[in-house]
């Protein structure tokens, strides 16, 4: 394992580098980036939206069906394999997780899934996981790992978690005007708010575990969201953090599992080509101001103010989400298919996919580097030899 100077990140008894990969669907973060950050030592996420996209004989079998149940085995089926798959290339090291959103219809059915597949963490968010402890009831030695972002919403769900004997095995607190995807605020105007940083959120939350009996490191806290550099990792553990995440970062890596356009899209962006606007499950998201973002955000208002109740609506006939502002008619959300686009983008389709990445400049510039020197440099400050200013 990597020597560095910090405290190994413990979960479960295993002493990891204290690195988290991020979960990024559809298919960003699936068997093989996964893979390659567990075995450096870290923690390795497969996000588990989907990942048929990633399996051609489970695309042309779904290609036959018309029901909700038949999809949602084809992606457990697909999960399951890219665990197995993950397992594999990490070789036994570092630690395969498993994100599962709170906002997608199918969570429970994934969360057994990753369970019975042996995954060693689920990381649930975009949704208060209240109800996790009860799911993973039959699996104990599955680690869970909520994703929160103020120290209302810990304490809410720890006061929840403590009453059923359950504690978190981490908790990942990410900071909604930093991290890509779905943002942790109820409105576009709240993702700056103070409450969410984490020379905040640290403190009172470890003041939080002293009013409920838990020791200080106890339950570690992982922070995500803005996370670009060595400088960064030192201030955010010395301040209380046990690990940090990142999630654009290891999606522009060589193993990461999209298309090199995507990886292209990402690692190019300028600030000004990053946008908020709200998503489709009534999340504010954060995406990379493609053609496509482009027109749908000039045609936004009018797309809002049509909106309607119509299971037709949805083009994918998924019904991915528990709630999808074009299937449900929300007219202040999203009004289009979040599958569909996190679809294209992942393969790399520039003019139609929809491209979440976070708000910061990536450690490594506009290039596509391999996993270790990523995590060479957050824990080091070592930097490669070639092509890095």
């Amino acid at each position: 394992m990597l020597a560095h100077a910090f405290k190994p990140l413990i979960i479960k008894g295993r002493a990891l580098l204290p690195i988290v990969q991020g979960g990024m669907g559809v298919g960003v973060s699936a068997h093989r980036l996964a893979g390659a950050v567990a075995s450096e030592g870290a923690v390795g996420t497969l996000a588990s939206v989907d990942l048929r996209h990633h399996h051609p004989d489970l695309l042309e079998r779904s290609r036959h069906l018309h029901d909700q149940d038949g999809l949602d085995t084809l992606n457990c089926e697909a999960l399951g394999r890219e665990i197995h798959l993950a397992r594999q290339f990490s070789g036994g090291r570092g630690l395969i997780a498993v994100n599962v959103m709170k906002a997608v219809d199918a969570h429970p059915k994934l969360v057994r899934q990753a369970c019975i597949s042996g995954a060693d963490a689920i990381v649930m968010g975009a949704g208060l996981p209240l109800d996790l402890p009860e799911m993973t009831a039959d699996y104990p030695d599955t680690a869970l790992i909520p994703i929160l972002s103020d120290v209302r919403g810990i304490a809410v769900l720890l006061k929840k978690w403590l009453r059923k004997g359950r504690r978190p095995d981490a908790i990942v607190i990410e900071h909604p005007a930093h991290a890509g995807g779905h943002l942790g605020a109820t409105r576009i105007e709240e993702i700056g708010h103070e409450k969410f940083d984490f020379e905040r959120v640290l403190p009172d939350t470890l003041a939080l575990f002293d009013t409920l009996g838990l020791r200080h490191g106890e339950i570690p806290l992982i922070v995500a969201g803005g996370i670009n550099s060595h400088e960064k990792v030192q201030r955010y553990l010395g301040l209380g953090a046990s690990a940090v995440q990142l999630g654009t970062a290891f999606a522009v890596t060589e193993e990461g599992d999209a298309h090199p356009n995507f990886k292209a899209v990402l690692a190019g962006a300028r600030p000004d080509d990053i946008v908020e606007f709200m998503s489709v499950a009534g999340l504010p998201a954060r995406a990379v101001l493609t053609p496509w973002l482009k027109n749908y955000l000039n045609r936004e208002a009018r797309l809002q103010g049509n909106a309607k109740a119509d299971p037709a609506r949805c083009t994918q006939g998924l019904n991915c989400l528990s709630v999808c502002g074009l299937r449900d008619g929300l007219a202040k959300v999203g009004q289009f298919c979040i599958d569909l686009k996190l679809a294209a983008a992942m393969r790399g389709e520039v003019g139609k996919g929809l491209f979440f990445r976070g708000a910061d400049t990536l450690p490594f510039g506009d290039a596509i580097r391999p996993v270790r020197e990523l995590i060479e440099y957050l824990l080091t400050g070592r930097r490669p030899a070639e092509g890095i200013a």
